[in-house]
């Protein structure tokens, strides 16, 4: 019972910790109601999140809170790419994608396959360019199961992360697909490329703050 709680604990706190809206969730979302690849990127994001997360967990946060040349190098990366994005995100909200049943299924599809890479590339790109996701995963999720005493809790902990991390991806990617129909009109594609570009914007904003204050 206590390990199940342990688990639950570690969910809890990785789920709240990822729900928050931000590029890589924003491009998920995007990548499943496109039903482009969906899958492939949920993959990236979670493996990349499960490797932060056990990295972590076993200590090497700390490295990475304290060096502060990798903490920049990350820092003005991703801002270069979150600005790259919200300028490609502003272009498609001019200029909508409107995807009807035969094209979806298409994309879906080996017409489509040559954007596999590029796709993932993308993902791990959001998941990685980004020093706050250290910061949440590794750091926080990392300090917080030290409070454990022995190893078989915090192994419980990681697990529930690891869990939470794992539906809250492909759940996006899989209900990204299901609200496909929706997108069929030009203005909510306008809605969902302008509202990802203005998360993409702020994100890269609060990063360069972040980057001169230090």
């Amino acid at each position: 019972m206590a390990m199940l709680v342990t688990l639950l604990e570690g969910f809890v706190i990785s789920i709240g910790l990822i729900m928050a809206i931000g590029p890589q969730n924003a491009y998920v979302l995007r990548q499943g109601i496109r039903g482009r690849h969906a899958v492939p990127v949920a993959s990236v994001c979670f493996a990349a999140d499960a490797t932060l997360i056990t990295l972590g967990v076993m200590g090497v946060g700390r490295f990475i809170a304290g060096n502060a040349t990798l903490s920049v190098w990350l820092g003005w990366g991703g801002v270069v790419f979150l600005t790259w994005f919200a300028v490609k995100s502003i272009k498609a909200a001019i200029k909508p994608e409107v995807l009807d049943s035969r094209s979806m299924d298409e994309a879906a599809g080996d017409a489509a396959g040559a954007g596999v890479r590029t796709a993932m590339l993308h993902a791990a790109a959001f998941s990685l360019l980004n020093p706050w996701v250290y910061m949440d995963t590794m750091v926080l999720i990392g300090g917080v199961s030290v409070q454990y005493a022995t190893d078989t809790e915090r192994m419980a902990f990681w697990a529930g992360a690891i869990i939470a991390s794992a539906v809250w991806f492909y759940g996006l990617a899989f209900g990204g697909k299901k609200a496909a129909p929706l997108f069929r009109k030009p203005i909510t594609w306008r809605l969902l490329d302008s509202f990802i570009a203005v998360v993409m914007i702020v994100v890269a904003i609060n990063l360069i703050r972040f980057q001169l204050a230090g």
